[in-house]
Formats: structure tokens, sequence, C-alpha cells
């Protein structure tokens, strides 16, 4: 195993950058990881980690959603975290204005809204098998099947630590 300095593991969680000492990270904090301050879901991510919507992220929310994301982690943890980063309201369905919502933080300007919304409609059209308007876990994940989520939604933070 490979010991890691703070200077080399830049997380949130590093005794620098806790001011309050309290053992939670303000959200902005997660910026300040160069790996993620340019990711355009790192906002949504964050608010997924944060399972009791205090607003900040603890240690235990952190290192449950990290586990999820590792390439160790099963797919129906990772075909939940995706939903739930698509599911922007919470309400359990991913509607047409979460894809919407979730496209757009995800394409930025490079399509128009037009676009986007048709985009959204056509995914809802393909993954609603029900017809009720909105995409249920069971639908998002036959939907998704084909996709290799599992590499989408993986890293493997000790890849080096392995030797």
């Amino acid at each position: 195993w490979q010991t890691l300095g703070t200077d080399e593991y830049p997380m949130p969680f590093s005794t620098s950058k806790q001011s309050n000492k309290n053992g939670l990270v303000e959200p902005d904090e997660f910026f300040d990881v160069p790996e993620l301050k340019d990711n355009p879901i790192v906002a949504r991510i964050i608010s997924v980690f944060d399972k009791n919507g205090d607003g900040k992220i603890s240690f235990y929310e952190f290192v449950w959603g990290l586990s999820a994301l590792t390439s160790d982690a099963k797919l129906e943890e990772k075909q939940k975290i995706a939903f739930q980063i698509y599911d922007i309201n919470g309400d359990g369905f991913i509607s047409n204005g979460d894809l919407f919502k979730c496209l757009k933080m995800l394409v930025g300007d490079n399509l128009t809204d037009i676009q986007i919304q048709q985009l959204a409609d056509k995914t809802l059209i393909a993954a609603d098998k029900d017809m009720d308007g909105k995409i249920s876990y069971d639908e998002f994940c036959d939907f998704t099947k084909d996709i290799q989520i599992q590499d989408l939604f993986s890293m493997n933070m000790f890849e080096n630590a392995k030797e």
C-alpha cells in the first residue's frame, strides 16, 4: 500500500480545510478539488450524498457516496446514484422537468433550450414504458441496461495504491 499525504489527496475532509472542525463539509469546498471543480453535475452529486438534507456533507455521507462510485461497487448501487442525480426533485421519479434540468447542466450552452427539451421529450418517450409521463427507477434501469453505467459512474481512487 502506498501512503498518501494530504497534498496528494486533496479531498474536502482534509483537516486544513475544516475551519469549523465539526466534521462537516460545506458543498462549495468540493469545488476546491481540481478533479471536481469543472464537473457540471458535481452539485447534483453533492445533493445526492447529503442524505439528511442539511446542506452539508458529513464524513459518513461522504464515505457512503464515494463507496457507491468505486470500481468495486455493485451495478445496482451505481444505478441508484445515477437515478437520484436525474431525479432532481427527489420524488422517486424522473419527470420531463427533471430530465431537462439535468441535461441542461450536462450540456451547458452547447445546445439551445429547445434542443434540450426535444432531447428530454425523446428520452421520456423511449424510457417511459407505462406511459405515465415519468420514469420510474425500474424503467430507468431497463432503459440504461445497455449503457455502461458501471464505467460512467466509477472511479478508482486507489489505482496506484495497489502496487
